[in-house]
């Protein structure tokens, strides 16, 4: 195997593709704009969900990209060998274009072929789906493995729980998936997505549009070619460890998981505050300050106190890929200082209870000390102590509702046709910027947005919290124009001219060359890649059930649209 480093890899994969007519797309932002299911986009395929779907794609059938992700569930597991908590997907997809044959004979290429990665194929394990009641063996897949050269013995067949796709709510597009290992390591996945499950508990049926989802880890590719034992060894840490390493004077054979767990924690960081999380109470706000937070427990262990120079690291290291300018390290930094302000404090009263910390207490440390719950779990697993969790919830809930109690009960059961009601609120977030835009400020913009079936949320930058008169003029300036039954045009044209023609977006840099522009009338024109509905008078109506300070500057709207279905 030739030995590749992080910018050659990523040419690499985009000269591959390229070459076989696909579209390169940038990464989308590590905030889901359309899923309400989770917090940060966790996949390559999560942006492309409405395409998958149907929705045609201004850039093309044959689409590849390097996506930002975020993952969460290992956050206590990062200071190991292999968890991260932000990682980039190499992905390529086809949407209803080429199927199995190529895509096999492909992925064969991209990993054996000399002038790619240039892994032994006798190195190589596949898997493929060895089918259930729901859908058949995938035996197709495995002769075409076996036409490439793969021999029989390297293939296995497994059951759903480890070769098969499909969305979280259970319905939707599905298929078999085959895996690629090299000795035992998961390096590939490509996804068939042949079937559609109609309803949840219904057999598949065959899909009317067949697509291919592709995913490879570049960090883990990136460790395989160059024969790293762990990503910490590779140019993306290594530097940044070297830097700590010479702000505290110790070593990091010494310190592994402290090191490790401040370098990664601070390159999540990064690219979270660079598309525009900032650090709060709630939701991916909460995410990024107990990451920052953890990393500063771990600094005041070591003695590491240059935070600029380990932020210019990565910042550097990610330009020219990502756009990373704004008050990052301002950022950063004012959270360092909070935290600081009160960890010394906070960590007297954690030693003080002793080995009995209830939930009331627990919940003390976060309301005044601003210490997460994690970190009090961190700190208790440590001493071999445990903490009353369900006693902390308790607490929590008593001293505050949850922001998530005022949604409830505004529908009657649920939606059929859950992407119908996406693509509703959806426009109606774009009528209520305009709205925003004309009755408060006109340098209003979307700072955030994430759509459940059930209501929309939206944060904008303002600094006051709303008054009555204010949010019932929002909410008829978008029911008139529900009412006044407007066309939403789409037109497909490339990103310099939509912006000559005053088209608005937020993260320019996430389109690619061509996009989509929607219109609706003279009220709203937007660069969007999202579901829309074709008039206005298909939403009925609109209410805003709550607006509320999001972060510093940011204030936040919770709304719905009435379908006849409200109570």
């Amino acid at each position: 195997m030739k030995k590749r480093s992080y910018l050659e890899l990523r040419k690499l994969w985009f000269d591959f593709y390229t070459e076989r007519g696909h579209s390169v797309i940038p990464s989308a932002s590590v905030v889901p704009e359309n899923d309400g299911s989770v917090l940060f986009t966790t996949a390559g395929m999560h942006p492309l969900v409405p395409f998958l779907l149907g929705v045609q794609h201004p850039a093309g059938h044959r689409l590849c990209n390097i996506q930002k992700c975020i993952r969460t569930g290992d956050i206590d597991e990062v200071g190991d060998e292999r968890h991260l908590t932000f990682f980039e997907m190499m992905g390529n997809w086809s949407l209803g274009d080429y199927f199995k044959k190529e895509k096999v004979k492909w992925s064969f290429e991209f990993l054996t072929s000399e002038k790619y990665l240039g892994i032994p194929k006798e190195d190589l394990k596949i898997t493929c789906f060895e089918g259930d009641e729901i859908a058949p063996k995938d035996e197709e897949c495995a002769r075409l493995w076996e036409e490439t050269g793969i021999k029989k013995e390297q293939i296995e067949f497994l059951g759903k729980e480890d070769n098969w796709w499909q969305m979280p709510s259970g319905t939707g597009p599905c298929g078999p998936d085959s895996e690629m290992f090299y000795k035992d390591i998961e390096i590939g996945n490509d996804v068939y997505m042949q079937y559609v499950i109609p309803k949840a508990g219904d057999k598949v049926k065959v899909a009317k549009q067949r697509n291919v989802d592709t995913g490879m880890g570049i960090e883990r590719i990136l460790c395989l070619v160059n024969g790293y034992n762990n990503v910490f060894e590779s140019e993306i840490f290594a530097p940044a460890l070297t830097i700590i390493e010479k702000n505290t004077g110790k070593k990091y054979k010494d310190y592994e998981r402290e090191f490790r767990i401040i370098a990664e924690h601070t390159r999540a960081a990064v690219i979270m505050l660079g598309d525009k999380v900032v650090p709060s109470s709630t939701g991916q706000g909460y995410v990024l300050r107990r990451l920052i937070r953890r990393a500063i427990r771990m600094a005041k262990k070591i003695g590491f106190e240059r935070w600029e120079s380990l932020i210019d690291f990565y910042v550097k290291f990610f330009e020219g890929i990502y756009d990373l300018t704004g008050k990052i390290s301002y950022i950063f930094r004012s959270e360092v200082n909070k935290f600081n302000k009160t960890i010394e404090q906070g960590m007297k009263e954690f030693n003080r209870l002793g080995d009995n910390i209830s939930g009331k207490d627990a919940f003390n440390l976060y309301e005044t000390y601003g210490f997460p719950i994690e970190v009090t779990q961190e700190l208790c697993k440590e001493r071999g102590i445990t903490v009353d969790l369900e006693g902390f919830e308790t607490a929590k809930k008593e001293h505050s509702e949850r922001s998530q109690a005022a949604n409830k009960g505004i529908f009657k059961g649920g939606l059929s046709d859950t992407g119908e009601k996406t693509a509703l609120l959806h426009t109606a977030t774009h009528l209520l910027l305009a709205a925003l835009q004309k009755i408060i400020d006109k340098k209003i913009e979307q700072r955030g947005s994430n759509i459940t079936p059930e209501r929309l949320r939206f944060d904008f930058n303002y600094g006051d919290k709303l008054q009555d008169e204010e949010i019932k003029k929002i909410e008829d300036f978008v029911n008139d124009a529900i009412a006044r039954k407007i066309p939403v045009e789409c037109n497909e044209m490339k990103l310099d001219k939509a912006i000559e023609m005053g088209a608005s977006g937020i993260f320019h840099d996430r389109y690619g060359d061509v996009v989509k522009v929607y219109k609706i009338g003279d009220i709203s024109m937007e660069i969007c890649g999202g579901p829309h509905a074709k008039n206005t008078g298909d939403l009925k109506g609109f209410k805003i059930l709550k607006d509320e300070s999001s972060s510093a500057g940011v204030r936040r709207i919770r709304a719905v649209i009435l379908d006849g279905e409200a109570e």
